[in-house]
């Protein structure tokens, strides 16, 4: 009894350190979509929006510590859609707990919700994107409060949390839906409610290309992110410490970098068909399509499976970027399409390869998704909109919000803050 009660601990130990290092990957994500983001705009709106990045971590890892963790993961739940609200987080398991659970109880609570407080601040980084160049400050800080505190966690428990559209049998893996359609549809009721940008698009309907400032940085941030989606992927099969464990997350990882492969050949040789060029911002949504592709169901494809699904969505997610652009969607780093539309590719590419998937029940996840989010993130946005603003003056966004809103400019040396 006392062997099998010194591995059931080194078991713990072992998921709980998996759990830990899965969370500090995806942690990573936060560079990678800081590095992406302000390589894609312009040099005088660089310091901004890296203030965003970094301070939208912070403020969901308190958001999700006072309230967050226990909307999504509540210890008794009012009904299959209202979980109640508690706040803060309570102890973590005991020697006694684990070993009394016979293997239920696996890895720490704790670990638990670091694991799932950077899913959090993943969600809220792809607003960011998308809202660039334009939004006030303290507007965006002010929604990511309400996001990260509020709307992400009750969508959250509706799946993960064991909520209504998970009876329903709705599949999301990773967050597909949960995480990146979210968010995604955050940053639409924002952008639609913000406007394009002053000269992208003219009065004839001419669309304006807006080139980033540094695409060095934002090739950088796509590797970071591909690599920090190993943990995002990898760590949601929440264990590690038996073979077929072991198995089922060696063959996640296999696929997440497979489905990521397909999405940039696919990315490159539509722009090369479409533009006859090989464009390379195209090219790392591509990488990110594939990878937001797979993320609904990595672990039932085979790798040349994943491949194709990763192609398809590196596929869409230029024909998504065109089309909002046609419709005035005015979106700098093209994080809709790539976590948007393609996410809700991903989402119905489970029924592909997983036998247990419903169509139906995808769909009504999606639109249950989409759906509130929206509504829940418009009415959010206008209520920011009454109180302080969510826009810039056309004097600050034509001399770049990094003076106005933060003070200083990324490259001082190097920029003329009234031009670009």
């Amino acid at each position: 009894m006392e062997a099998l009660n010194k591995i059931a601990e080194l078991s713990y130990a072992l998921d709980t350190f998996y759990f830990l290092m899965s969370g500090a990957l995806v942690m990573w994500m936060a560079a990678g979509f800081a590095m992406l983001e302000a390589g894609l705009v312009r040099a005088k709106n660089t310091t901004e929006i890296l203030t965003k990045n970094i301070a939208l971590f912070a403020i969901a890892c308190v958001m999700y510590m006072l309230c967050g963790y226990n909307i999504m993961y509540p210890s008794e739940a009012v009904n299959s859609i209202w979980p109640g609200i508690s706040f803060l987080l309570g102890e973590d398991h005991t020697v006694e707990k684990v070993l009394a659970s016979k293997g239920e109880t696996y890895y720490s609570s704790l670990s638990d919700f670091f694991f799932q407080v950077v899913f959090v601040a993943t969600a809220m980084s792809i607003v960011s994107g998308a809202v660039a160049e334009r939004m006030k400050l303290w507007a965006f800080l002010a929604f990511a409060v309400v996001m990260t505190g509020f709307i992400y966690p009750l969508q959250g428990y509706w799946k993960w949390g064991g909520g209504f559209l998970e009876e329903l049998g709705f599949l999301d893996f990773a967050g597909s839906g949960v995480v990146h359609l979210c968010g995604a549809t955050a940053a639409v009721a924002g952008v639609i409610l913000l406007g394009a940008r002053k000269g992208k698009y003219g009065e004839n309907g001419e669309i304006h290309p807006i080139p980033g400032c540094n695409m060095p940085l934002a090739t950088l941030g796509t590797f970071i992110l591909w690599l920090g989606w190993f943990g995002f992927n990898g760590g949601s099969e929440l264990k590690l410490s038996d073979v077929g464990e072991a198995n089922a997350v060696a063959m996640v990882f296999v696929n997440t970098n497979a489905a990521a492969a397909g999405g940039v050949v696919a990315a490159l040789i539509t722009a090369q068909m479409m533009f006859g060029k090989a464009d390379l911002s195209m090219t790392l949504n591509g990488a990110l399509a594939g990878l937001v592709a797979i993320t609904a169901e990595p672990l039932t494809p085979t790798p040349l499976w994943a491949t194709a699904i990763g192609a398809i969505g590196g596929l869409i997610v230029v024909f998504s970027i065109i089309l909002i652009d046609k419709l005035k969607l005015d979106d700098p780093v093209g994080a809709t399409s790539v976590h948007g539309v393609v996410g809700i590719w991903g989402l119905l590419a489970v029924c592909i390869t997983n036998p247990e998937a419903s169509l139906k029940a995808q769909l009504i996840g999606i639109v249950t998704i989409g759906g509130f989010v929206f509504c829940a993130s418009l009415i959010t946005w206008f209520i920011i909109k009454l109180v302080i603003g969510v826009r810039v003056s056309e004097e600050d966004e034509y001399h770049g919000v990094d003076f106005s809103e933060c003070g200083m400019e990324a490259y001082p040396e190097f920029t003329d803050s009234s031009k670009g």
